[in-house]
């Protein structure tokens, strides 16, 4: 084994690649570290588009790519992706980084591979949200929802498991880093997802509406905001996304709310500018989202709970309310009106989360920990005098212990 970076053989492993999202955002910064490293998913189902970031790099994919409609119901096969990710074979790797939101970090490695994993969260539906996604997939009552309930059983069991092989976590938030404390008993050193604001340009004109924008699932509370304009008609709102709840929220919607369903990134990008102010009711992991909005110089509306408390400076870049309700939701409003918002401090709080940031950031951890792993197999005291810990110069609030 080499400590050299240019002799190591590096692979990444993802979960899956079906779109060009936000964790695929983050394997693109990945890759520019590393441009050598081998990729690997459970499933590659991207188009000619959206496979751009790769720049023509292949994807070793699992069996599951070679079921029967596995590529589009990929997710209805999670009782086979433990087994899926451990057939992958990383023998010939110095260094694996897993990009893992579900799966991925429960590959297998030996003694002498060096394992990191950056962890957008561990697997939510079979942890904390678990009630959360059997309601709102209709399989929280009867013999289906037993069923499913084993099976997340055995995935808790495995996923707990897992962890043991990993031998340091990055997080995307210090709300994410609480959560791997709490399922993995691991502490997580906090690297924060990669915005490329130097797509937004910042606004200083605004126009006398509001603007929220996410994918329309129930967690996000989209119909929680829509209940709180319908109940103020002299505000309009736009909404902008896709998913399961648009018909539903497209009948919920008052004369002063738009709900424009899909629109293309140059039209998000106008109405995030010229907005008077960005909403948003879920509780998020991160919420790239909302530093987007303050890209362009546009004030932040958001629940006050996990990411967001990370992503928005209270009464500099945004207001916080404390309940998903319509009540707390309105006061909010009509407080934010009652202040005066400087573009520039918004603008300046979203380059704090940079791609050139994240780039830093991770290569960081990336070659600290490296460097400690490649003492320990060579075996230098990794406590010895002149022996540099990497993690002395990371800012004390993004180291999270356990």
């Amino acid at each position: 084994m080499s400590s050299t970076p240019s002799k190591r053989r590096i692979a990444i492993v993802h979960d899956w690649l079906p779109v060009y999202g936000g964790a695929e955002r983050v394997l693109e910064q990945m890759l520019k570290v590393y441009p050598e490293a081998d990729v690997f998913s459970l499933i590659d189902a991207l188009d000619d588009e959206s496979r751009k970031f790769l720049n023509g790099k292949p994807v070793k994919t699992s069996f599951v790519q070679k079921l029967p409609g596995g590529k589009k119901y990929y997710r209805h096969c999670f009782p086979l992706m433990p087994l899926a990710i451990e057939q992958f074979n990383f023998s010939s790797y110095d260094m694996v980084i897993t990009s893992s939101y579900a799966f991925a970090k429960g590959i297998i490695t030996g003694p002498r591979q060096l394992h990191l994993c950056y962890c957008h969260s561990p697997i939510r539906y079979a942890w904390d949200l678990q009630n959360q996604y059997l309601k709102e997939s209709k399989m929280d009552r009867g013999p289906i929802s037993w069923l499913v309930r084993s099976m997340l059983h055995f995935i808790r069991m495995w996923d707990s498991r897992t962890a043991a092989g990993v031998d340091a976590f990055m997080a995307n938030s210090r709300f994410i880093a609480r959560r791997i404390e709490k399922v993995y008993r691991r502490d997580a050193t906090v690297v924060y997802p990669p915005v490329n604001i130097e797509r937004f340009d910042t606004c200083h004109e605004k126009e006398n509406y509001y603007v929220t924008a996410s994918r329309l699932v129930p967690y996000k509370r989209m119909d929680l905001i829509i209940e709180a304009f319908n109940g103020m008609p002299d505000r309009e709102l736009v909404v902008i996304g896709d998913g399961p709840e648009l018909p539903k929220l497209r009948r919920l919607a008052g004369p002063n709310v738009k709900v424009l369903g899909w629109q293309p990134q140059a039209v998000l990008k106008q109405h995030l500018q010229q907005a008077r102010g960005f909403v948003f009711g879920g509780e998020e992991d991160f919420g790239i989202i909302l530093l987007e909005a303050q890209a362009c110089g546009t004030p932040v509306i958001a629940y006050g709970r996990g990411g967001a408390l990370e992503t928005v400076v209270e009464n500099k870049t945004g207001l916080f309310f404390g309940e998903q309700s319509v009540e707390s939701l309105q006061g909010a409003i009509g407080e934010f009106e009652t202040r005066e918002w400087d573009a520039l401090s918004c603008r300046r709080n979203a380059e704090r989360f940079s791609t050139k940031i994240f780039r830093d950031r991770f290569q960081q951890f990336v070659e600290g920990e490296w460097e400690r792993f490649a003492a320990v197999s060579t075996a230098v005291d990794p406590e010895a005098e002149g022996h540099r810990d990497w993690r002395q110069n990371v800012p004390v609030d993004e180291l999270v212990p356990a």
